[in-house]
């Protein structure tokens, strides 16, 4: 793990208890296991706890190839139990104080930091302080003079884990910023500019924030990435839904890694669309992706 452009998934690791059996999900897991799908040197950051289920995340990890900083710390593993109702899109019961709320900042961290090209992190892992100061001192971190540095922030509003301070800060750090259509409606009401379009929401957080690029995800009724001057929209294919686990996820990983490829915004924008219907065909969040997406 030596690469000088690594990619990296920051926050939570952990158990997706599904009605079918438990699966190894958190969204930086699966943003890191799908960048390494597509050839890019990628780690996952977390942390578990001293048990069967974290013993269990790093063999998985390990037998996938994943590079990892996951240390063991004196908290439960964490889980999330997923029910699944019938149009496939999950309902989370995400568990409290367990070990990826509590990732420390280690000298193995600061080291990645210096060679990290693309970071993704979201404001679920920062809802406690100590993995949100971990996450900061992660950025703070990386090298400040790379134009081409890729930092995502991916919105993941879930169980009222957030407020406003964690999103403001966190899309005053990032150049990437990733929300779904319903996230989008709650940031601008917490913003305070509900009255207007999803587009202009949009722009105005483009502009407000300096953004290199806005994804914005709407479900059924397509995707949307905007850049300074541009909009990029891709229909969302229909597909077999088997679930939409980890679909949003693989998205980042496609998108982010074509962009860093040199890929126009058009064709990574496509390429990830059809990467994250592939995923929502298949159980669980991290399928083997087929070829012709990868190559």
């Amino acid at each position: 793990m030596n690469n000088i452009n690594m990619v990296v998934g920051m926050g939570e690791a952990l158990w997706d208890v599904l009605p079918d059996g438990k699966k190894i999900g958190g969204a930086p897991a699966n943003f890191a296991y799908h960048v390494s799908q597509y050839g890019l040197p990628s780690c996952v950051v977390s942390a578990v706890g001293d048990d069967a289920l974290g013993h269990e995340i790093i063999a998985n990890f390990e037998r996938k190839n994943l590079n990892h900083i996951v240390p063991v710390v004196d908290y439960p593993t964490g889980t999330v139990q997923v029910e699944i109702d019938q149009a496939g899109i999950p309902q989370y019961d995400i568990k409290e104080n367990v070990a990826w709320d509590n990732i420390p900042f280690t000298s193995q961290l600061d080291e990645l930091a210096t060679r990290t090209k693309a970071v993704c992190f979201g404001s679920l892992a920062q809802r406690n302080v100590i993995s949100r100061k971990t996450i900061n001192r992660f950025l703070d971190a990386m090298p400040q003079d790379d134009p081409e540095q890729l930092i995502v922030f991916d919105v993941n509003l879930r169980q009222g884990f957030y407020n406003e301070e964690i999103l403001r800060n966190s899309m005053e750090r990032c150049n990437v910023l990733k929300i779904n259509d319903e996230e989008l409606v709650t940031v601008s009401r917490l913003f305070g500019y509900p009255g207007i379009d999803l587009q202009d929401k949009c722009w105005i957080l483009l502009g407000k924030y300096n953004l290199k690029m806005l994804i914005l995800t709407c479900g059924v009724n397509g995707s949307y990435v905007f850049t300074p001057g541009n909009i990029s929209f891709q229909p969302t294919p229909k597909v077999e839904v088997a679930d939409t686990v980890g679909a949003g996820d693989s998205f980042t990983a496609a998108f982010i890694s074509n962009i860093l490829k040199g890929k126009p915004v058009v064709e990574a924008h496509r390429n990830a669309v059809e990467t994250s219907a592939f995923v929502c065909t298949q159980p669980g969040a991290m399928p083997i992706l087929p070829g012709k997406l990868i190559s």
